[in-house]
């Protein structure tokens, strides 16, 4: 990827929802809800605190993450839907 996050930002690639429901009805495409999980693929340097001093993120790429149902900018890179967030719009790391 050539792009590389500003700050406490990280770029979210969205993993796919289920197709099927536990009683196995089909979802339909237009039907389902944009699943609110995603795979870190770029992480920013970090926030700065008070004093200046850099502060590390908690999350790194490849750690999977929820994270709010609005939260994050659609954009499209190399051809992928991604999101740009801030690290405060991330719930937490799963698994």
């Amino acid at each position: 990827m050539k792009f590389t996050p500003l700050h406490d930002r990280v770029v979210v690639k969205r993993l796919e929802g289920e197709e099927k429901t536990k009683g196995g009805i089909i979802i339909p495409d237009n039907a389902k809800e944009k699943p609110q999980e995603g795979e870190i693929v770029a992480v920013g340097p970090g926030g700065r605190d008070e004093a200046g001093k850099l502060t590390p993120l908690d999350v790194k790429t490849g750690d999977k993450v929820l994270f709010g149902k609005w939260s994050g900018t659609e954009v499209k890179i190399d051809g992928q839907d991604l999101l740009i967030m801030k690290e405060s719009d991330i719930m937490g790391i799963v698994g």
